[in-house]
């Protein structure tokens, strides 16, 4: 990915240049290489020199890609004069019993992408808005739109809380009205996530000609725990965690029961990383689909 420097003449003319690498394009690419293992948690960096040299960029790009990765908790030790250091535990580095969990919002986009990288993609998931899903996908659709991967068929199923129960969380604390906004509130983040991942899921059947597959369930309980199965080989748990806390909707201070997604700690079981890690992975598979082929209902956005 790194930009050629101008190439000599040839018959009195020079070569068309590649375009300059942004500093998303050297976070993306260093980004990847912490992932793959290719640069090992607990390995050194290259000096930003060595990085802006690589790249053809200028070492303000890089240090900026730093930072990006930096704040995904991918580099740590980054100081001034000295190189940055891959982080320990960096997402997607480890797995097994070893493999310590992190924020939904930390692990969860790496591990995406890594399953994106093969041909047939097949993604379940379990969640009360599918907002974290969402905000994972970005990260590979951007990868496939860039033409640096294209699977060739995603399938994605997803089971999300019915809109017609009265959700244990999120909920008022007085209970729910006649007119509940916090339900209210819910569905729409709901419905909104759903037809958006929905819509660009499906639009790469246009773009890039994948057969792309994409369904949505109703449960008609409220899910305590988040669930995402990778490709039938890698299960991510979590935990919500209910907490009170307050809210403006609909221009009222309401005090509500919730729980935060994004922030819940996903922890990452790996098929053939050992017994407990395998059966976790089998037995969560089989559990979703009991799910999907027996309680669950049509799922409508509009309800």
């Amino acid at each position: 990915m790194a930009v050629e420097p101008e190439n000599a003449a040839v018959n009195g003319r020079k070569k068309a240049q590649r375009p300059q690498a942004s500093h998303h394009d050297v976070a993306d690419e260093l980004r990847s290489r912490i992932t793959s293992g290719v640069l090992r948690p607990g390995q050194r960096m290259p000096t930003q020199a060595e990085l802006a040299e690589e790249f053809g960029v200028e070492r303000g790009a890089v240090r900026q890609a730093l930072r990006i990765l930096r704040s995904e908790h991918l580099l740590t030790d980054m100081s001034k004069g000295s190189p940055a250091t891959v982080a320990r535990y960096a997402p997607g580095t480890e797995s097994g019993p070893e493999a310590p969990p992190q924020p939904t919002t930390v692990a969860l986009a790496p591990r995406m992408s890594s399953a994106f990288a093969a041909p047939h993609v097949e993604i379940d998931a379990l969640c009360l808005t599918s907002v974290s899903l969402t905000l994972a996908m970005s990260e590979p659709l951007r990868e496939i739109h860039a033409g640096r991967i294209k699977p060739a068929r995603i399938d994605v199923r997803v089971l999300l809380p019915s809109g017609r129960i009265e959700l244990a969380f999120p909920a008022p604390v007085e209970g729910p009205g006649e007119d509940d906004p916090v339900h209210r509130n819910w569905l729409e983040q709901r419905n909104a996530q759903g037809q958006v991942l929905r819509h660009n899921l499906l639009a790469l059947r246009g773009t890039h000609g994948i057969d792309v597959h994409v369904a949505f369930r109703a449960l008609p309980f409220t899910p305590p725990v988040k669930l995402y199965l990778l490709n039938g080989s890698e299960a991510l748990f979590a935990y919500y965690t209910v907490t009170r806390r307050g809210a403006e909707i609909d221009h009222e201070h309401l005090e509500m029961y919730d729980a935060e997604g994004t922030r819940s700690m996903l922890f990452p079981f790996a098929q053939g990383a050992g017994l407990r890690d395998t059966t976790f992975v089998e037995q969560s598979h089989l559990w979703f689909n009991a799910l999907w082929e027996t309680i669950s209902s049509d799922l409508e956005f509009g309800t």
